[in-house]
């Protein structure tokens, strides 16, 4: 049987960072690396090159207000290091978004292989589509108050 994935877990392991500085995803990127609660054997300057190379190919925001960086290939080892790290930009920035809005928030995606990428990336749609979590991102919610809008919403 199939291991559910945790999105509240994910997002418990990777924290939530506000007023994240800088004015180009290569320097928002490079404070979230020095920032983010990584795995000791993890190499940071490998995360770095690896969201900075993604974003080169194509921007990774998803429209409002959002962005989803991640590595294009799975970058985390074990199943257990997988987190999901929820970023508030002290600075809008423009990374392109399909509906021309700045992004705000940036949910950084370090996952171990393929399929849970996608069931993140799955997952993470469907709360975006609800107006209240949309509305939490945008007042900056705390790792609490996002997991708590997460239980509510998956009960729906």
């Amino acid at each position: 049987m199939e291991k559910e994935l945790d999105i509240t877990e994910l997002i418990h392991r990777g924290g939530v960072l506000k007023n994240v500085e800088g004015f180009s995803t290569k320097d928002i990127y490079h404070n979230i690396i020095q920032m983010i609660d990584l795995p000791d054997c993890m190499d940071r300057e490998q995360v770095y090159n690896a969201l900075c190379a993604r974003e080169e190919i194509l921007s990774t925001a998803v429209g409002n207000g959002i962005a989803l960086p991640h590595a294009r290939a799975p970058i985390m080892k074990d199943e257990n290091d997988q987190r999901i790290c929820v970023a508030y930009l002290k600075q809008p920035i423009n990374m392109n978004a399909p509906d021309e809005r700045f992004v705000h928030v940036m949910f950084v995606l370090l996952t171990q292989n393929p399929q849970d990428h996608l069931k993140v990336l799955s997952t993470l749609a469907g709360l975006f589509r609800d107006v209240s979590f949309r509305k939490a991102l945008e007042n900056n919610a705390s790792e609490a108050e996002l997991i708590n809008l997460i239980r509510e919403i998956e009960k729906k």
